[in-house]
């Protein structure tokens, strides 16, 4: 055999095989950043068992992060909630919504009070909130801004939030969002309703100082979006592993950590509402 030949068998032999790539994914930071680092690291643990491969969890600071890690492949999976996930399959084509929480069907806002007010939970919501102050989440938050903002215009006549409130805020999380409330920095806000019950029982509210005093109608929330070139880069079937890892997740602890009952298939139609009320309000590019 010819050295050449034979020093490229050697070699072939030795060298070590390429690694496998990491298979990446983040959420949208709507909560406190500790909690989400200890639940979505057990996340990881849990796909990397169940998906044969390396899974790693990447943390970002906002809403806007988790789309752009998304639309630049830095991950290739991610928890969305209805309107991030709209966004970020709009900017990667062949991107699919795989799973939702039972819960995600028919997911709903609280808008929560400070006593100060004096409002009390109803079943509509008052004149009396007009100039109050007010804060959403996240700009691009679906409990947090989107939906809530879409039935207060609903509700006064189409006036938008700015001109409705003497002064509107945007917390970023809805933690946050309860913390100011709770503080009284404002009157009002709009939260995610499992965010707001776990932390009321967890003790994480004083609700002598804060209390929820509207619901708003259901609609379609959060779901795990996966990119569309997933296939290529795992394997063929890939996406349906994925998808089989979270509806056959059973740990009670895991799914407590969401919370969530149990996960249920999904797919890009189930968002088009969200859509709609987006492009209404101009939060689509």
């Amino acid at each position: 055999m010819h050295r050449t030949a034979l020093a490229a068998v050697v070699f072939a032999l030795v060298a070590p095989a390429a690694a496998a790539e990491t298979f990446r994914f983040t959420a949208i930071p709507d909560e406190d950043q500790s909690r989400l680092i200890e639940r979505f690291s057990q996340v990881a643990d849990y796909l990397e068992e169940r998906l044969g491969v390396e899974v790693e969890y990447v943390p970002v600071k906002s809403y806007g992060a988790a789309v752009t890690a998304f639309r630049n492949d830095q991950v290739q999976l991610a928890w969305f909630g209805g309107l991030s996930g709209v966004q970020a399959r709009r900017l990667v084509p062949g991107s699919q919504a795989l799973a939702q929480g039972s819960e995600d069907d028919a997911f709903v806002s609280y808008v929560i009070a400070h006593e100060s007010t004096g409002l009390e939970r109803s079943d509509a919501l008052s004149d009396e909130i007009e100039g109050m102050t007010f804060t959403f989440g996240s700009r691009t938050s679906t409990s947090g801004r989107l939906m809530p903002e879409h039935f207060l215009r609903e509700r006064f006549d189409g006036a938008a939030p700015e001109t409705l409130f003497s002064r509107v805020g945007y917390s970023g999380d809805h933690s946050r969002t309860i913390a100011l409330v709770e503080a009284g920095t404002y009157d009002l806000g709009a939260v995610n309703y499992t965010v707001w019950d776990a932390a009321v029982e967890e003790g994480r509210v004083d609700t002598d100082k804060v209390s929820v005093i509207w619901e708003t109608p259901p609609y379609p929330d959060y779901n795990w979006t996966l990119r569309g070139d997933a296939e290529e880069r795992f394997g063929e079937g890939f996406t349906e592993k994925v998808q089989a890892a979270f509806l056959e997740m059973d740990d009670p602890e895991l799914l407590a950590s969401f919370p969530r009952e149990t996960f249920i298939p999904a797919d890009n139609a189930m968002y088009e509402p969200i859509e709609k009320v987006a492009a209404d309000l101009g939060l689509l590019r």
